[in-house]
């Protein structure tokens, strides 16, 4: 052996682990230039591979089929998936199965995959006649590279024709046995000469193992489902009968006791569907939920079909539909409302069921008409002591009287919020979404078309956003409070600040967002009652202010030269008689102070407006006294 062969050896030895790595076929190891004994050992671990990989495949077949077959119901939707997944697992031309009538003591073709003759199709097996017959007397797989020529069972004129015609010349076939019962035979076949390997029968013959598990096990269900369904069928109707009539009288007797203890919606769902055992769904005439009992199993899309199909009832009767039962809330030809009610109870209601229903949306109908005769009344009197509030009418201390009657109290801090939605929403819906999410410590009402809320509080930034938060998350609102007020005559012009605000958000193309006077910037000085010129100075430039006066430094010069120089460091270092690094290095910590969006339009607008109010409160008008950052 020369030096360089173990070099040689080794490289011949790392090119076939590669290909085997890769996945190369067989073909192109064997033409690798590399020894014969290195070769043919890389082809023998390729084949164990391949023949690896095969029985994995296979064991996620029936893995896969097991599954399969265990979640169906149907005998004949069986006996199809069996025999295409045997013809597909095997590779096969055709796959059959023939199942024991033991009345005639024969087996017959029951599904077939793959067949083109009709004769085939319709060919019954003596026990002991041809392949399968051979398996199904003794019980164990056989199979042939070629039909007709093969003399180890015996042949019989009409199975020879049927698969004559059929073509078959090469035949595997496994018997359905389930413990000692045999259900029938399992088959693949080709219309070609075929040797099948011992593997394909054994992953034919754990194809039957599992067909016949499954066919025994449907054929019992379906069995027993049948008899339970006509057992079922006789008890329905005498418990229809006798629970309709039942029912009727219970829900006539809950009804009436809701009515008079002065019950609500609530009590009406809740009495129904403890009568039904189902869910019931109360929706209103904005579609939104008024009252619900159990967990309805209701999409978006029901939900608007149902309201629309009963909308189109007249009479107020109910309509069935696929997952639930729906009726009109009708108070004459007005609709306030539609009752949902789940389908589990029964799909096809009877007549006493019906009547329950329909009555139930009659009493809801009742009950809505009262809350909205009572709900107007409030709205009403909240719009006027609104407008009195606004509008300063009326003794000052009836105002005060009245607010507090009402659960605000004026002489304390609070605020006035403007609401606005998009151009096609009701203001009354608004109204009622604003007085739900405020609860009792806000007056909420209409005053000259806007939903106006009087607020307890002082902190008008914080109260935009958590009202805009909860508002928006049914639809769009545009959100506008005012500063804090503590009079009562304070508050008109606070109503003025926070419209100001809205109509400036709306300018600006802020629409469907919430603010104070005191997020706007430089536009809340013009909205505001009070513009406070040093707190809007301080709320810009007082991280800057701090540092120069905390370190002796002048950024807050450097800023006005950078400006003053069009935002050129190298003009600000002129003004200043620095180097132009000085200036990059203070315009550096300029940013770690303002933030890197500093110099963008919007926020370079605001620093110079800044900028100059402050020089101005700083070096007020002679007689002003000097206030300021």
């Amino acid at each position: 052996m020369t030096p360089h062969e173990p070099q040689l050896e080794e490289r011949h030895a790392a090119l076939l682990l590669r290909l085997l790595a890769m996945g190369a076929p067989a073909q192109q190891i064997a033409s690798a230039a590399v020894s014969p004994e290195l070769r043919e050992l890389a082809l023998q671990i390729h084949m164990a591979f391949d023949v690896h990989r095969r029985r994995e495949r296979e064991l996620e077949a029936l893995v896969e089929t097991a599954r399969d077959l265990a979640s169906m119901r149907d005998p004949a939707g069986v006996l199809e998936a069996i025999v295409r997944r045997t013809r597909a697992l095997l590779g096969t031309d055709l796959s059959y199965l023939t199942l024991f009538d033991p009345e005639a003591g024969d087996t017959y073709m029951r599904a077939t995959a793959g067949s083109i003759s009709a004769r085939f199709q319709t060919v019954r097996l003596p026990l002991g006649a041809g392949l399968g017959g051979l398996v199904a007397s003794t019980r164990r797989p056989y199979w042939t590279p070629d039909y007709a020529a093969d003399d180890r069972f015996r042949h019989t004129l009409p199975i020879d024709e049927a698969v004559g015609e059929e073509g078959i010349l090469a035949i595997c076939g496994a018997p359905l046995l389930v413990g000692d019962e045999f259900v029938g035979v399992l088959f693949a076949a080709d219309r070609a000469e075929r040797a099948f390997r011992p593997d394909e029968v054994g992953l034919l013959a754990s194809l039957a193992a599992l067909a016949a598990v499954t066919i025994v096990q449907v054929r019992a269900l379906r069995d027993a489902e049948t008899a339970l369904e006509a057992l079922s069928q006789a008890h329905e109707t005498v418990r229809r009968h006798t629970e309709g009539v039942e029912r009727a009288a219970a829900a006539h007797d809950r009804f009436a006791e809701v009515l008079l203890a002065g019950g609500g919606i609530d009590d009406v769902t809740r009495a129904l569907g403890e009568l039904l055992g189902d869910w019931v769904l109360l929706v209103g005439e904005d579609g939104e939920q008024r009252s619900v009992f159990g967990t309805p199993g209701l999409g978006p899309d029901q939900r608007t079909q149902g309201v629309a199909v009963a909308a189109g009832q007249p009479s107020g009767r109910l309509v069935s539909l696929t997952d639930f039962h729906v009726v009109a809330v009708r108070a004459g030809r007005d609709i306030m409302g539609t009752l949902f009610v789940g389908a589990g109870f029964d799909v096809k209601p009877d007549a006493s069921d019906i009547r329950m229903i329909e009555r139930a949306a009659v009493v809801c109908a009742l009950f809505l008409l009262f809350e909205r005769d009572v709900a107007e009344s409030q709205r009403q009197v909240l719009a006027d002591l609104i407008s009195d509030l606004i509008g300063s009418r009326g003794e000052r201390d009836d105002r005060v009287r009245a607010a507090r009657a009402l659960g605000l109290a004026l002489d304390r801090p609070f605020c006035v919020a403007v609401l606005r939605g998009p151009v096609n929403t009701q203001r009354r819906a608004l109204t009622l979404s604003a007085q739900t999410v405020l609860g009792s410590e806000a007056l909420v009402g209409i005053h000259d078309g806007d939903v106006v809320a009087l607020v307890s509080g002082d902190e008008p930034a914080r109260l935009a956003q958590s009202l805009h938060a909860r508002l928006a998350r049914s639809s769009s609102v545009t959100v506008a409070v005012s500063a804090p007020a503590k009079d009562v005559d304070a508050v008109a012009s606070a109503y003025d600040e926070a419209r100001r605000t809205l109509a400036a958000l709306l300018a600006l193309g802020h629409e469907g967002t919430a603010a104070a006077a005191s997020d706007l910037g430089f536009a809340g000085l013009i909205v505001g009652t009070e513009p406070d010129v040093t707190a809007y100075v301080r709320r810009v430039l007082g991280p800057v202010v701090d540092y120069d006066q905390t370190r002796g430094t002048d950024l807050i010069g450097t800023l006005e030269a950078y400006f003053a120089g069009g935002g050129s460091p190298s003009r600000a270092a002129v003004t200043l008689h620095v180097h132009t690094n000085t200036v990059a290095q203070r315009l550096d910590r300029i940013s770690s102070l303002l933030g890197d969006g500093w110099q963008e339009p919007e926020p370079a607008l605001e620093l110079q407006l800044a900028l100059r109010m402050r020089r101005l409160v700083a070096h007020p008008p002679e007689g002003q006294s000097r206030t300021g950052p």
